[in-house]
């Protein structure tokens, strides 16, 4: 193998990380290994402790890890037994800003006033 053939290799196993990190519009990058790697159970607080400062890339921007779990802080008790549960709780608050425009389609759907029937 040659040393392009290795970076093209790296380059299809970074792609494919980088597709497994969406979920639902949310792109979590490196943050999902880390919250996978975290040891659970887990508080809100320690999370955005150790999190706080990545960003999540959402269609219209991006948002922190801090920012989207901050209503979560109000509550000191709340706790996370693994990282689905806390990407679960990140889609949970970023809600349709991860959609992009809401009602959008691009699949032609007519108005129903504008239908002719025969």
């Amino acid at each position: 193998m040659s040393y392009s053939d290795d970076n093209d290799h790296d380059d299809e196993v970074d792609a494919e990380e980088h597709a497994d990190s969406r979920e639902l519009g949310v792109e979590f990058g490196a943050l999902a290994e880390d919250l996978d790697d975290h040891e659970y159970p887990t508080t809100v607080e320690e999370l955005v402790d150790e999190y706080g400062d990545r960003e999540l890339e959402l269609p219209g921007g991006e948002e922190s890890f801090r920012d989207v779990l901050g209503p979560y802080t109000e509550e000191p008790d709340q706790q996370f037994n693994d990282a689905g549960e806390v990407r679960q709780a990140i889609l949970n608050m970023v809600g349709t800003e991860a959609v992009g425009q809401p009602r959008y389609s691009d699949r032609g759907i007519e108005d129903d006033d504008t239908s002719e029937s025969f």
